[in-house]
């Protein structure tokens, strides 16, 4: 890209960023917003507390909590026992995954199918 190619695509850019700040400073709720930050610094000034200081009053174990993170390791739901029963030897198997060794034995002997027909709960 050329260097004027650039430079108008800067300016096209600063254009349209210059258009949405003149936006949102017509904006009532950013006005309040504002307004409310200038009317509470000045409170803390005339008392003379920092942000941290109301937090603290306000919130006394914010800054000895862990910080909030999502972690996908341990959030899975538990898996649910499943109940098997034969109905050729009453035999009962219960378990929570499909790896379990007399299940896998019903199902290389009677097929997955049947074998999942068993299932009590």
């Amino acid at each position: 890209m050329s260097r004027l190619a650039e430079f108008r695509k800067l300016e096209q850019q600063l254009a349209a960023q210059m258009a949405e700040l003149e936006s949102m400073k017509s904006d009532s709720g950013l006005k309040k917003e504002m307004e409310f930050e200038n009317k509470l610094r000045a409170l803390l000034g005339e008392y003379g507390y920092s942000l941290k200081d109301v937090i603290n009053l306000l919130d006394p174990q914010a800054g000895r909590r862990a910080p909030v993170t999502e972690s996908k390791a341990g959030t899975r739901k538990p898996r649910q026992v499943k109940t098997y029963k034969n109905p050729h030897s009453g035999e009962v198997v219960e378990t929570k995954g499909g790896n379990h060794r007399t299940l896998k034995e019903w199902k290389a002997k009677y097929g997955s199918d049947t074998v999942e027909s068993w299932l009590i709960r």
